[in-house]
């Protein structure tokens, strides 16, 4: 019987399961596309900052902050929108929209969100600015990066490094006003009384910030957001993304020998342009690939390329892989609006669409008058002296209204029933009782209803009807117990 040969270890190097990290050196590029981003960019950081100090009148028992997420009230106000805990259905439906939303660009135009309004590209441009206007361009930043530490080069990067700071601050410091009035949030903030919850979780978003947009940056698209996974198995060969047109590329070379040997190479002249303006630092030329955010820079890059050199544009250009493999074959280019529309976009559309007028109908049919119920389980009940039996409930009046407003309290159903507070004498009870809510806030009231000898287990309803000029009721199902036939 044969031994087996022992096992000797291999002589080649392991591989490595992660790419070792090399910074990327974009340059800087003007045209639609980077005209586009810089506008994206200026309205999604426009929005963070400013939107926490814009005002709303909501009259003088509301606040007037326009964008508040009140977690002490439980309350969740958008200019005139106002969401209560038991409304939580709109939150869910606008999470729900925001899913879909990003099915529907994906399905549209490829990786658009990632490319012009990710938090994380709007930080990671924004920083990447800052490089160029401290360190310049592209071969100026490769060569510090390449030069030994000094003074100069430690005074230069400790300079940009406080400006990241300063940027990290302002990024922390805003989302705090989104959950307090900013004004008196922001006094408190600086005179030290703010709640410590409001210093850690400025410390924390600043800590992030400065790591994921100053340094880590493409290394969280590539490797640490979950999305790009999802978009990949999103996209087939009818969905519009950035794509390099190789057969009309191929072969690249230079200018002087596309001279030399007329025909032989194609229209790239390997000039990198496209790699070099890539935040991520891919080249587009190898293909579809995780790293491409579709940005679009490398398009004006080489559209630039191409119109120095008196070639037609769009050799890198948004295209489905379908409609680029149909221009190979000398058919004509697809117009995106109709590459954009297809069964797939619609089907998205539709179900986004479908959403968004549903949460607008429940929005303007909704009342702002609730009552909910909570009935006593230990007893079910209590026979009184009389014969007649006694259930106890405990009921929150919601007014939605930022006024006071008097509120009746029925009952509807369970005949001969008549109720009481525990604030009121019994020889007052009677169907109905009246109380004054607060203007945007919860009454509890604790009620005993109280019904005739002879009544058996059965359900009723409480009624509440807000009273004066919106005249809005709402209903709450009860079970009312009593003892079984004997």
């Amino acid at each position: 019987m044969n031994k087996p040969e022992p096992i000797t270890p291999s002589a080649e190097a392991p591989v490595s399961l992660y790419a070792k990290h090399e910074p990327v050196f974009n340059r800087r590029i003007d045209g639609k596309f980077r005209r586009i981003k810089w506008a994206i960019m200026a309205a999604c950081l426009a929005i963070y900052w400013v939107t926490p100090w814009l005002r709303w009148d909501r009259g003088p028992y509301a606040p007037d902050q326009a964008v508040l997420i009140d977690l002490e009230h439980r309350r969740f106000y958008m200019f005139g929108i106002e969401i209560w805990p038991q409304e939580f259905y709109f939150v869910a439906g606008l999470l729900i929209m925001a899913g879909i939303g990003l099915f529907l660009v994906t399905s549209a135009v490829g990786r658009a969100w990632c490319g012009y309004a990710c938090p994380q590209t709007v930080w990671t441009d924004l920083f990447q600015h800052v490089d160029r206007l401290i360190d310049g361009d592209r071969n100026a930043r490769f060569r510090l990066y390449k030069a030994p530490w000094g003074p100069a080069k430690i005074a230069r990067r400790v300079f940009k490094w406080a400006i990241y700071l300063a940027i990290s601050f302002a990024t922390g410091g805003a989302w705090i006003f989104y959950f307090a009035d900013a004004p008196t949030l922001h006094q408190e903030f600086w005179s030290g009384t703010a709640a410590p919850v409001a210093y850690g979780t400025v410390l924390v978003l600043t800590l992030t910030t400065f790591a994921l947009g100053g340094f880590m940056r493409e290394q969280v698209c590539i490797y640490m957001c979950p999305w790009p996974r999802i978009q990949t198995a999103m996209l087939d060969e009818k969905s519009l993304i950035v794509t390099y047109k190789e057969w009309r590329g191929e072969k690249r070379g230079s200018l002087k020998k596309a001279q030399k040997n007329p025909g032989e190479y194609g229209d790239c002249i390997d000039c990198n342009q496209c790699v070099a303006v890539c935040p991520t630092g891919i080249d587009i030329r190898e293909g579809p690939q995780i790293g491409c955010i579709t940005c679009a820079l490398c398009i004006d890059a080489c559209d630039r390329v191409m119109a120095e050199t008196g070639r037609p544009r769009g050799l890198i250009d948004y295209a489905t892989l379908e409609d680029a493999e149909n221009e190979k074959k000398g058919h004509p280019p697809t117009r995106h609006a109709k590459l954009i529309w297809r069964p797939r976009t619609l089907v998205y559309f539709a179900v986004w669409a479908g959403i968004g007028l549903g949460l607008l109908f429940m929005l303007g049919t909704r009342v702002h008058t609730d009552v909910s119920v909570a009935k006593d389980r230990n007893p079910p009940y209590i026979l009184m002296s009389d014969g007649s039996v006694r259930n106890g409930y405990t009921l929150r009046l919601h007014n939605m209204q930022n006024r006071p407003r008097d509120m009746v309290l029925g009952i509807e159903g369970l005949p001969g029933a008549v109720m009481w507070t525990e604030d009121m004498a019994r020889e007052a009870a009677s169907r109905t009782l009246t109380r004054t809510v607060a203007p945007d806030a919860t009454q509890v009231v604790r009620v005993y209803v109280v019904a005739p000898e002879d009544t058996r287990d059965q359900d009723f309803a409480f009624t509440l009807e807000a009273q004066g000029e919106e005249r809005e009721s709402d209903t709450a199902k009860a079970q009312f117990d009593a003892p079984g036939d004997e």
